[in-house]
């Protein structure tokens, strides 16, 4: 089967399930593709070593057929990143933008270290040799939140302006800061040359500044491309040319993709949309890019489901498995604290705000994407053939899961506590006026 073919069946598999999820389970929809497709793996890997029916093989070879890394890095992620800027508001973003800043760095750093650490302290305990140098490429991987899953699950639940603007901004933003960790550590363990300070300053600039300044040329020459015409099929047709071949290009010279994304979504949602379209445009742009969302999405959450298919899970996976869950969530509480610690200098804040950046920094296919970057064959337990990929896979994966299906679910109750407690806030503030008059 190709993989156009294998493609078109998992996008059917995955509207069927959010189609029985809307009129049983009531779900997220995105959480109940996740869980559908991984109750699907389960069942058919039950019932293959029960002899029901095999489906084993098949069923693997298919998954194993799409490159993961490629399909969510090199295709659709322009698509989702290009969705989510147009959401952003822009007057949100410059009242949050050191909030946002410190996040995107500091906090993405804090949680690498911590992570890494951690995780090299824990393999020390029980016995694994796991060298501190893969320990931290995990945390580097595993630290900055993911913004398709965040925007997918969380932005849709309403949370208070500053905590949403937060929480978007964050995971928007810090994939540059992230990427140039990941990138310079992975030279380390894996490249033949180490990496010098010149040399990670010039990949930040090149990657993380080119892409902002990249993203800012694109929108404006699509800004002027959608201004000079009135027709209104031609202008949302425009918009595709953003993430189609202006992500594509943006990888041939070299700069971020994904911030060049987000900056032209961000120009277009807030500058084109009031003076460069059609009114007609108007009204339909957020209901077209929304479907695009919605349909590539779960696409995206099927794949992380099905990914089961391709682990073969052994006991020392299962132990770092259960491990890294909870240090990943302690980290990312730390760096968020530590942020908030000077935060509070300038600004009052909601109390919910730690816990919900925490329990919503949720972790997707950018993550998983990367792991799988790794390469194969540098032994950890070589008599089990266990490896460094096997290792940071399956931690990966436990981590992402757990955050969809998990913290995605869970976060509606603190959301709704910190509305009541905006409310009462604002009633409190009304009352004081009414009173001074």
């Amino acid at each position: 089967m190709s993989v156009y073919y294998t493609l078109c069946f998992l996008s059917a598999a995955a509207m069927l399930i959010a189609f029985i999820n809307s009129k049983i389970g009531k779900m997220q929809t995105t959480i109940a593709i996740t869980a559908g497709s991984m109750a699907l793996s389960l069942l058919i890997i039950v019932a293959g070593q029960n002899h029901w029916f095999d489906l084993t093989n098949i069923a693997t070879e298919t998954i194993a057929s799409i490159d993961f890394e490629h399909f969510l890095l090199k295709g659709i992620l322009g698509f989702l990143l290009f969705a989510g800027g147009l959401g952003i508001k822009l007057p949100n973003l410059e009242d949050q933008k050191w909030e946002i800043t410190t996040l995107a760095l500091a906090a993405t750093l804090i949680s690498t270290l911590l992570v890494g650490f951690g995780l090299y302290g824990f393999c020390l305990l029980v016995g694994i040799e796991f060298d501190l140098i893969y320990c931290l490429l995990f945390g580097a991987l595993i630290s900055p939140t993911d913004p398709i899953a965040v925007l997918a699950i969380v932005k849709k639940l309403d949370a208070p302006k500053r905590i949403s603007t937060q929480i978007e901004g964050e995971s928007l933003f810090n994939d540059g800061f992230g990427l140039v960790l990941f990138v310079t550590l992975f030279t380390v363990a894996f490249g033949n040359e180490a990496p010098t300070v010149g040399g990670v300053i010039t990949l930040f600039a090149q990657e993380a500044i080119g892409g902002i300044v990249y993203g800012f040329a694109l929108g404006l020459l699509f800004h002027y491309l959608i201004s000079a015409t009135d027709d209104h099929s031609m202008e949302l047709l425009l918009t595709l040319g953003i993430p189609t071949a202006g992500y594509a290009f943006a990888d041939i010279i070299h700069v971020s993709g994904p911030l060049a994304m987000v900056v032209s979504g961000i120009m277009i949602g807030n500058w084109t949309r009031f003076i460069g379209f059609s009114k007609e445009s108007v009204d339909h742009l957020d209901h077209f890019w929304e479907l695009i969302d919605e349909f590539l999405n779960g696409v995206l959450f099927l794949l992380i489901g099905m990914s089961m298919l391709l682990f073969e899970f052994h006991k020392e996976d299962w132990i770092v498995m259960a491990f890294s869950i909870p240090l990943v969530l302690a980290a990312r509480y730390l760096s968020v604290s530590c942020s908030y610690i000077g935060f509070r200098r300038y600004r009052q804040y909601n109390s919910w705000s730690v816990k919900i950046l925490t329990w919503g920094g949720l972790r997707g296919g950018l993550a998983l994407a990367m792991a799988l970057s790794i390469p194969s064959g540098i032994w950890v337990i070589e008599d089990k053939l266990i490896d460094v990929k096997e290792i940071i896979l399956v931690m990966t994966y436990s981590v992402v899961v757990f955050s969809i299906l998990v913290q995605g679910s869970t976060i509606t109750p603190m959301i709704e506590k910190s509305k009541r407690e905006e409310q009462e806030r604002q009633l409190a503030a009304d009352k004081t006026i009414e009173e001074a008059e």
